[in-house]
């Protein structure tokens, strides 16, 4: 197998991923409220509430590392096809 096809196989990989990771975080978010519970007699929406904001704070982390490793990966590919053109240039 060649280079390139890895290359562009990696890149969806990630793009998939980080797709994955954006609709899981949207369709967590969706049901949040920005509201405060003053009152005792609310006290399962605040739970409810803050389980949500736990579990997007758990997803946050590993969907900026996506996103990093994903312009890193966007980046040498880049690059990859700018050296290549250089290349057969010269």
């Amino acid at each position: 197998m060649t280079f390139v096809p890895v290359m562009w196989a990696v890149w969806a990989a990630l793009v998939v991923i980080s797709s994955a990771l954006y609709l899981y975080r949207s369709r967590l978010t969706r049901d949040e409220e920005n509201q405060v519970f003053l009152d005792d007699s609310f006290n399962e929406e605040k739970v409810a509430q803050e389980a949500i904001v736990a579990k997007v704070n758990k997803i946050q982390p590993v969907l900026h590392l996506t996103l990093w490793i994903l312009a890193a990966v966007t980046l040498f590919v880049i690059v990859y096809y700018i050296l290549e053109f250089i290349h057969r240039l010269s």
